[in-house]
């Protein structure tokens, strides 16, 4: 259940989940609608870098993949870190799927693949950074960065963060 909460807000009322990695959320309301996207790169309990946006009318799925392309460009090179994301379907895509779909020249048995300009840049970075692992972490069970990425995937639909 999505509470809309300010980052100081879900700093003051989440303290558990994993205090390192990249954490990555995305959201659109409805869905097509509005949406927004946000990621937060944590070590040691201790926010490292952060970032969010956006769009006018999107999807969830696209701020999900959004999300974890600017996740991964958080991280400087070199860094092993992991990577979380509360969307399966993102997960899956890039670790099952896309190898496969690449190979088929970006296609699939069913048809053309989905957000396929942002499946390509998010498999390109995974793909390049074997450094850095991709997980999926349940949503809104009260993991701290888990619910803080979701604050900033809102922030738009806020005056403030």
């Amino acid at each position: 259940m999505e509470e809309n909460l300010t980052l100081d807000e879900v700093l003051a009322k989440y303290t558990g989940g994993p205090d390192e990695g990249v954490f990555t959320d995305g959201s659109a309301h409805p869905n097509p609608g509005e949406g927004g996207w946000g990621a937060v790169y944590v070590v040691g309990g201790e926010v490292v870098d952060q970032a969010h946006g956006a769009e006018a009318h999107t999807t969830n799925n696209r701020m999900e993949l959004t999300a974890l392309i600017a996740g991964y460009d958080l991280v400087p090179e070199g860094t092993a870190t992991t990577v979380h994301t509360d969307s399966r379907l993102c997960v899956d895509t890039i670790t099952k799927w896309a190898p496969g779909w690449e190979r088929q020249g970006w296609r699939r048995k069913g048809g053309d693949v989905q957000n396929l300009d942002l499946v390509k840049a998010l498999y390109a970075r995974a793909s390049s950074r074997p450094e850095i692992e991709l997980v999926w972490i349940r949503a809104h069970d009260g993991s701290r960065w888990n619910e803080y990425a979701d604050s900033l995937s809102t922030a738009y639909r806020r005056a403030r963060l």
